[in-house]
Order: C-alpha cells, then structure tokens, then sequence
C-alpha cells in the first residue's frame, strides 16, 4: 500500500493497473514491503481508474493478489534501526502483468476493503509496543533489585522506584485499552475510536518504558549485553506507523468529541 510519494495519504498514490486484454498492467513503486526478499506472492493496491475520473479520491482504488514475478520487479532492502527479523523493501515495478482473476473483489473498491484491516492493525500494534514495553520493565526491574552503588540496591531509591512505577501503570492501561478495542472489533461494535487509542497508548507507554529501561541501567544501557537498547529501538516503529501519533489524536478529537475535522 504504502508509496514513497504518498505515505499516510493513501488516495495519492501513483501506481496504475491498466486494463489489457487478459487482465491488468501495472506501474509503480511501492516502499516498506514487508518480507519482499523471500515473497513469492504480493498483495498490491493500485490505481485502476485516473483520480480525476473519480466522484471520490477512495474510489477507483484496485487490490490484488498476485505473482511477485520479478521479471518485472526490482526489490531493493531498507536497511533499519530496529524490527531486523523481517526484510522490509523499496519494490519498483515495470508492466507487471496481472491476470485478472488475481483481481481481489469489485474493481476500484480496494479502498473499503482496506479499512476491514485497519483496526485490528491498530490494536496488534499497541499490543506490539505493551510487550516490548512491559519486557524491558521487567529487565530494569530486575537489573534495580540487583546493582548496588553507595552500599544499597539503586531500586530503593525513589527516583529510580517511580518513573518504573509509572511505567507499569501506563503499560497496564494501554492493555486495557487494547482489549477493548479488540473486544469491540469481535462482536462487530464500533471499535475505531478505541483501536486509534489502543495503538497511541501502547506506543507510547512502550517507548516510555522502553526509555526508561535504558536510563535505568545507566551506562550499562547503552550496551548490547543487557538487551534494552534493542528493545528502545524496536519499540519507535510502534509510534511511527502505521499511523502517526498526530494523526491518532486528530481522529480521536473528530470522532470521539465532536471536533471539526482538521486534515
């Protein structure tokens, strides 16, 4: 889905699928695909009918199914800062055919059925980010109780007890927040208000707690041997996407209070 001229505006993206014969032509690029080395098959969004053509910018949007021939591909990886168990790429298509029967559901509706994705998306995020999170609190808990300096565990020094303290509260309550979103989402009750707060939450209280993690072993934070530097760097693709936390706060302002709309 995501282009490296559109980013959060899905509506702009620029790659075409133009009608042939026996099915589609596709044109474009797309950027952090998700295990693009090792994928024989992709799941493509595309343009099929011109925006300017269209009564709405979300239609006209195509989905498809199809063979990542890379004939016609060229699979470029994204080197990153964190989240290296799975490849992510830059893909530059170049006349891709696709048969028309890769074409997933009604012609230019690929937009709503995107939307079926999104909030659990969200939820899976925010649970994403509590687990990273609760995990390094585990760790500078544990790494509190143990390191002495001046003759008594650093863990009974308020300023070390509080910030964690705050951690695991913050952490517990995006969790919550995620049940109920994911609870909502299952028994086919509104859920994007709580799906949108599920993954602002949980991003957050993770990199809080994932930062904190990182201050509380002092120096020895910033070393490999005691993991939470990892977790720090893994835990910021939970802000970022794959929705801003901006975004996030706008949406809730509109849907949840009432706010005019502002982007």
């Amino acid at each position: 889905m995501t282009e490296p001229n559109a980013g959060l505006n899905t509506t702009a993206l620029e790659t075409r699928a133009e009608k042939t014969s026996d099915g589609y032509l596709v044109n474009g690029r797309k950027i952090w695909t998700t295990t693009g080395q090792e994928a024989d098959k992709i799941m493509l969004l595309a343009r099929t009918t011109p925006k300017e053509n269209c009564k709405k910018a979300t239609d006209g949007l195509s989905i498809f199914y199809t063979d990542m021939n890379r004939d016609y591909m060229d699979v470029r990886i994204i080197d990153k800062m964190g989240r290296k168990a799975v490849d992510s790429n830059e893909v530059f298509i170049d006349n891709l055919p696709v048969p028309k029967e890769d074409l997933i559901g009604e012609e230019g509706k690929g937009f709503y059925y995107l939307l079926h994705s999104l909030n659990p998306e969200r939820v899976l995020v925010g649970m994403e980010a509590i687990g990273l999170g609760m995990n390094a609190l585990s760790r500078a808990a544990q790494y509190a109780r143990e390191r002495e300096v001046f003759g008594r565990p650093i863990g009974m020094n308020q300023a070390i007890q509080h910030p964690l303290a705050e951690n695991w509260m913050e952490l517990e309550a995006a969790y919550l927040m995620a049940m109920k979103a994911a609870s909502n989402y299952d028994a086919g009750l509104e859920a994007g208000v709580y799906a949108n707060a599920a993954k602002y939450l949980g991003g957050e209280a993770g990199f809080k707690a994932c930062t904190q993690a990182v201050m509380t072993h002092g120096g020895m934070g910033y070393a490999k041997e005691f993991t939470v530097e990892r977790l720090m760097r893994e835990v910021m693709i939970c802000r970022i996407a794959p929705v801003s936390p901006q975004l996030v706060l706008c949406y809730v302002a509109e849907k949840a209070l009432g706010l005019p709309k502002s982007y």
